[in-house]
């Protein structure tokens, strides 16, 4: 089957992540659900898992908003990966795996806000559309949250195959490159708290009225010193 290059530039974002094959068709994200800092040991063996077995990138994911757009930035930046394997638990708190869930079934509104989900953030403002129209189309979620890193491995060695396998409920293979060039970008970071972002063009407006009423209070201030 195809196989390309990513850009040049594969993988445009940092993370906790790890590189593999290039030309694997297979990238893992682990849900993270405590503090950077302190990523238990479980989380750690099925990070390693999914490179040991031949992702592309493996690593772990702990938010529904930043920390998507920097899978999205990454993965469309690789034409050779069209899976997405989840693992790990939830996070109570944002709902990651279920956010990622619905991103791959619903997408998202006109206001890149993630459809069917109930996490509290799941906005991809920092993203064009045409990213996440991208990854929708090249990569596929294959589920394996709450299961063992042996199964992770199973999973990563489907999605090798050049003829169908049966892997819980999913028939995986390698079908190739995603057939358009990669795409590169960075998130824009102009977004960082998504739950403060004005939800339509009459709040936007509003909230950049208010903005200038500051500056203007703040530069009489200033002029009366």
């Amino acid at each position: 089957m195809l196989k390309v290059h990513p850009h040049p530039d594969y993988p445009p974002e940092e993370g906790r992540f790890l590189r593999g094959n290039d030309a694997s068709p297979a990238a893992v994200a682990v849900i993270l659900n405590t503090e950077a800092e302190h990523i238990p040991p479980d989380i750690e063996r099925l990070v390693r898992a999914g490179i040991e077995s031949g992702a592309a990138l493996s690593g772990t994911v702990q938010t529904e908003n930043i920390g998507f757009e920097k899978i999205i930035c990454n993965l469309v930046a690789n034409p050779n990966i069209r899976y997405l394997i989840l693992g790990g638990p939830e996070s109570a708190g944002h709902l990651t795996g279920e956010a990622l869930k619905a991103f791959f079934s619903h997408g998202v509104d006109g206001k890149k806000r993630i459809i069917g989900t109930e996490s509290p953030h799941p906005f991809l403002f920092n993203i064009p559309m045409e990213f996440i129209d991208r990854l929708r189309k090249q990569v596929s979620l294959i589920d394996c949250q709450f299961q063992s890193d042996p199964v992770i491995r199973q999973a990563v060695w489907s999605c090798y195959q050049e003829n169908p396998v049966e892997f819980r409920g999913y028939s995986l293979y390698d079908p190739g490159a995603y057939p358009e060039p990669p795409l590169s970008g960075r998130i824009t970071w102009q977004v960082t708290q998504p739950w403060a972002e004005p939800l339509d063009e009459k709040e936007r407006e509003a909230k950049k009225k208010a903005q200038e009423l500051i500056e203007k209070l703040k530069a009489r201030g200033d002029a009366t010193k």
